[in-house]
């Protein structure tokens, strides 16, 4: 688990692949001290397992299935990557909650000056992936975590980069035609069902159904046995209190009812 709060950029010093597995060398020396072999470090916006470490430098691997949602194959040695280590007990939790699980990829398609000396920057996406984005809420962007300013729109959403974070991350460079790791908040991924499987038994694909928020709606339409709410009309027979019969029960409504007329009648 991580935050999208960028503690390092390191330079990506090699790539070795080795079958379906790709080795990359990432020189960034605050991140490889602090990091021990198996650790996982998102690597813009990547969870990564620590494979190896040497002073200043350390090594992570990068399976098939990553290389094909993420940007990484575009990578080269050079490259500035954002690094976290991930979140420990008792670490601030500044960004929000992030897997390092990249949903998929964006494409820059515009770039325009805020005020303030900061930056808009437009991100188109699929459809799929912007249902999952809600306004002013938080997306994942190369691992950093960033607010919706504008949107989301069916196929893109705009973020607004302050001053500090184009200071210390790479986002200051983006440039139209850029490609970018996107990962959605998990939190609305999974109000939403996204977790739901994305294929049923005959490889069909699942398309989620429409989420609605009118609770009142789906409680009126349920059958009134199953229904949860405060009702004492949906309040089973055996849990009905019986009514109070009997001489003596008469006695108390009737005493109680002359004591009223007596009251009316001032004795």
């Amino acid at each position: 688990m991580f935050t999208g709060i960028i503690r390092e950029i390191g330079v990506l010093r090699g790539l070795s692949p080795s079958g379906d597995v790709l080795r990359l060398a990432i020189a960034a020396p605050g991140t490889a001290a602090a990091v021990s072999v198996g650790d996982s470090v998102a690597v813009d916006g990547i969870c990564l397992t620590v494979t190896a470490k040497r002073p200043g430098v350390f090594s992570v691997e990068a399976a098939a299935e990553t290389r094909r949602l993420t940007t990484l194959g575009l990578w080269r040695a050079g490259r500035r990557l954002h690094l976290e280590p991930a979140l420990r007990a008792g670490d601030g939790l500044d960004g929000h909650y992030v897997q390092g699980h990249i949903d998929g990829t964006g494409k820059v398609t515009a770039v325009r000056q805020a005020r303030g000396g900061g930056r808009l920057v437009t991100v188109t996406l699929p459809g799929s992936l912007a249902a999952n984005l809600t306004p002013k809420g938080s997306v994942a962007v190369d691992g950093v975590s960033l607010t919706v300013d504008e949107g989301p729109f069916l196929d893109r959403f705009t973020i607004n980069l302050i001053p500090h974070t184009m200071a210390v991350t790479n986002l200051g460079t983006l440039a139209v035609g850029a490609s970018v790791n996107l990962e959605m908040d998990v939190l609305v991924k999974a109000a939403r069902g996204a977790g739901r499987p994305a294929y049923d038994r005959t490889g069909a694909a699942q398309v989620p159904a429409p989420i609605t928020s009118n609770a009142c709606a789906r409680w009126a339409s349920a059958p009134r046995g199953g229904r949860i709410a405060h009702d004492h009309r949906a309040r089973p027979e055996s849990r009905k209190r019986p009514r109070r019969s009997g001489h003596r029960h008469h006695r108390l409504r009737t005493g109680s009812a002359q004591a009223r007329r007596d009251h009316r009648r001032g004795r």
